[in-house]
C-alpha cells in the first residue's frame, strides 16, 4: 500500500524500468490526478489572490457586504452603532416624550426620525453634540409642540425662518455654534423665555428688532466677540429681560 502521496523509491524505481513495465494498476492515473490537483490548486490560488486584491484596499472594521457597496465612505464604523443608538432613542422617546439624540454624530436629522415620532407629541428634543450644518424647515413642521430645544455644540451657522412656527418653544440653545449674527427668527418665538448663545462668533445685534415674546427673560450673549460699539449699545439698551454679554475683553477695532 503506498503511503500519502508518492513513494520516492517507486518513482526513483519505475524510472529505471522499461517504459510499458509498470504493474501497478494506479500508476497510470497519477500524472492526471497530480496535473488536476495542480489546476485546482492554481484556480484555488488565483481566486485567493483576486479577492485578496479585490479587498486589499478595504477597511478591515468595515462588514465585506458594507464595503462592497461603498460602505467605507457613506457608513464609517460607528455608523451601524449610531443608527442602533438613534432608533432606540426614538423608542424610549415614545414612551416619554422626550427625544434625546444627543451625541450621535448626526450630520442631519435622518428622515427616519421624522417617521418613527411621527405619532408621538414630543416636549422636548435634545440635538447637543453632533456636527449638524443645518435643521431643515420640517423639524418644526413635525416637531412643533416642543417646548424645550437644545442645539448646542454643533456646527449650524443660522436657524431656518420656519422656526417661528416653533409657538409653543420656551427653552432655545443655540450655545456653542458658528452663529456670526443672533438669527432673527428668535425674535419671533411667541412663548421664548430663555435664549443661551454664549459661546459663537457673533458679531452684532439688530437691537432695533421687535421682540415677539412677552414671555422672555433671559439672553446669553456671553463670550461672543461682539463689537466694542455694539456691547456699548447693548449695556444701554433697556429690556424687560436679563442680558448678559461679556463686558471685560476689549478688541482692537
Amino acid at each position: 500500500m503506498r503511503p500519502f502521496g508518492n513513494d520516492i523509491t517507486n518513482l526513483s524505481a519505475n524510472s529505471n524500468g522499461s517504459g510499458g513495465g509498470n504493474n501497478d494498476p494506479n500508476d497510470h492515473n497519477d500524472g492526471d490526478d497530480g496535473n488536476r490537483n495542480d489546476d485546482r490548486n492554481d484556480r484555488s490560488t488565483s481566486i485567493t489572490d483576486n479577492e485578496e486584491s479585490a479587498h486589499s484596499d478595504e477597511d478591515p472594521s468595515v462588514p465585506p457586504h458594507i464595503a462592497r457597496i461603498g460602505g467605507i465612505g457613506t457608513f464609517p464604523p460607528i455608523a451601524g452603532q449610531g443608527v442602533i443608538r438613534v432608533v432606540h432613542r426614538c423608542e424610549d422617546a415614545k414612551e416619554n416624550h422626550k427625544l434625546d439624540l444627543s451625541n450621535c454624530e448626526l450630520m442631519q436629522i435622518p428622515e427616519a426620525v421624522y417617521h418613527l415620532m411621527r405619532n408621538t407629541e414630543l416636549q422636548t428634543c435634545d440635538l447637543s453634540g453632533n456636527v449638524l450644518k443645518s435643521v431643515s424647515p420640517k423639524f418644526s413642521q413635525k416637531f412643533s409642540h416642543i417646548t424645550d430645544l437644545n442645539l448646542s455644540h454643533n456646527k449650524l451657522s443660522r436657524l431656518p425662518d420656519e422656526f417661528a412656527g416653533l409657538t409653543a418653544l420656551i427653552k432655545l440653545n443655540i450655545s456653542n455654534n458658528s452663529f456670526i449674527v443672533l438669527p432673527q427668527v428668535v425674535f419671533k418665538l411667541q412663548n421664548l423665555a430663555s435664549l443661551d448663545a454664549q459661546n459663537n462668533a457673533i458679531l452684532e445685534i439688530d437691537t432695533e428688532e421687535a421682540i415677539a415674546s412677552d414671555c422672555l427673560a433671559l439672553v446669553d450673549l456671553r463670550n461672543n466677540p461682539l463689537s466694542r460699539n455694539c456691547r456699548r449699545r447693548l449695556q444701554n439698551f433697556k429690556t424687560s429681560f436679563v442680558l448678559e454679554i461679556s463686558v471685560d475683553v476689549e478688541d482692537d477695532w
